[in-house]
């Protein structure tokens, strides 16, 4: 997909300089937008499929993810105004009895210092 938005972005940035420039053929057109006129029409054909099936996915799953955000929305809602920092937990785990936890990483994991370290050392 960047692959995609990269070719449409050089083509959008190219062709105002390539038609300014461009011989024009016997219908009026230069051969630059006969070009990029192609190019885009098999861009065009070469994402069809994808699309329709990226249709077909959403028609099947739509009334299920719908519900779920409807039911889910508002307490993860909750849980994301409580957490200030994502980073600083692990991704989370699905446990074998189905419960899914986040586990908060440790100092050492997020590249501080044991808080002993951190103030000068030990006290005996």
């Amino acid at each position: 997909m960047k692959t995609l938005k990269a070719c449409v972005v050089c083509v959008g940035l190219c062709a105002p300089a390539g038609l300014a420039t461009a011989e024009e053929t016997d219908n009026g057109r230069s051969l630059i937008e006969q070009g990029m006129e192609l190019f885009l029409k098999g861009l065009q054909d070469e994402i069809a499929p994808t699309l329709d099936g990226f249709s077909a996915l959403v028609e099947e799953i739509g009334p299920g993810l719908q519900g779920f955000l409807e039911e889910m929305g508002p307490k993860l809602g909750a849980v994301f105004s409580k957490v200030e920092d994502w980073s600083s937990y692990h991704a989370p785990e699905m446990l074998p009895n189905g419960d899914i936890i986040m586990r908060k990483k440790t100092p050492e994991e997020m590249g501080q210092p044991p808080e002993d370290e951190a103030s000068g050392g030990v006290e005996l």
